[in-house]
């Protein structure tokens, strides 16, 4: 397999679970800005957050407008300069789908090209005046028929295992920086009820398709860190960080069987060790320890992680806007 092809996967992979992230992220928040008695800021300056587009939203729109729900969710719903927008992550999985027709499966390529026909037409905007909450849920809709497809219609091989390799380390990425961003605000508000406060933590967890399946596995009272311990350690959930990246790792292995020391892929393999390893509940205990710097090394070494893969598999550097990496 090509490196050029092996990319296009990989890219592939890691826009459709972000088309997904951001969706849910912005359908939850509008949800929570409805249902619970926040401060405008608080709901919506979180979602600029966990995308890294604060800096750039400021710019255009100033600071003020962070509290302003529908600047926030125009800018990234529609804005094609930024390119955590929903309009230019599907364009941008889109032309790699198109790129790679060969590979993927045909079913795989209508999702993808239909959903960029939604997003880009007539069809998307009528949703999005019409029904917010129905224009976030066909959205993800979407995305999870395409990642059906590709599980079910593709032979399991190479090019699929670089698509899930993408899709799973993008998935690290958006739950840490969802539940880092989350965690500390919602750690950090004062005087709540705890019906409230129990709200905003099942938000949190709906806004990684968690609730079910944490509700299934807690009994008592909802914590911010049974919340937390969930998202994070959690092997059976397939959203959680450990999750994620014991994935990772068995694509990774399947890709670069290390026969041998100085293998292509050996650093890779090598990089995801340390990280699995910190992921029990144990990392949490010693005094000074938290969940904020716990999410930061998961950020930062996966990051570190898709760089290498880029150097080692693809045969150049990536270019890095905003907080998010963006290639392909």
């Amino acid at each position: 397999m090509i490196a050029r092809i092996a990319e296009h996967c990989f890219w592939l992979g890691r826009y459709l679970e972000r088309l997904e992230s951001v969706a849910r992220v912005l359908q939850m928040t509008d949800q929570l800005a409805l249902d619970a008695d926040l401060p405008a800021d608080q709901s919506w300056m979180p979602a600029l957050a966990i995308f890294g587009e604060r800096e750039a939203f400021a710019r255009k729109h100033g600071a003020k407008a962070e509290a302003d729900g529908e600047k926030v969710q125009d800018f990234l719903t529609w804005e094609e300069d930024n390119l955590s927008s929903l309009m230019a992550t599907v364009v941008m999985a889109r032309d790699n789908a198109r790129t790679i027709r060969e590979v993927i499966s045909r079913e795989c390529w209508e999702v993808t090209n239909e959903l960029y026909h939604f997003l880009t037409g007539e069809a998307g905007r009528a949703e999005y005046a019409a029904s917010r909450f129905g224009f976030y849920q066909h959205i993800r809709r979407m995305v999870q028929l395409c990642l059906g497809f590709l599980d079910s219609t593709m032979l399991h091989d190479t090019p699929q295992e670089f698509i899930w390799l993408g899709v799973m380390l993008e998935r690290v990425g958006q739950t840490s920086r969802l539940l880092d961003v989350h965690h500390h605000v919602f750690s950090q508000m004062r005087h709540t009820h705890r019906v409230v406060e129990t709200a905003l933590w099942l938000s949190l967890l709906r806004a990684c398709s968690g609730f079910e399946p944490f509700m299934k596995s807690h009994q008592g009272r909802v914590t911010g860190d049974a919340v937390a311990a969930f998202l994070l350690f959690e092997p059976r959930f397939p959203r959680s960080v450990r999750h994620c990246l014991e994935s990772a790792w068995r694509y990774l292995g399947h890709l670069c069987p290390v026969v041998g020391r100085g293998q292509p892929g050996e650093e890779c393999l090598n990089q995801l060790v340390p990280l699995v390893e910190q992921l029990k509940p144990q990392t949490l205990e010693p005094e000074g320890a938290s969940v904020h710097a716990l999410l930061t090394r998961m950020v930062e070494g996966t990051d570190a992680l898709c760089t290498s893969i880029t150097r080692d598999f693809f045969g150049k550097a990536p270019a890095q806007v905003g907080t998010q990496e963006m290639a392909g």
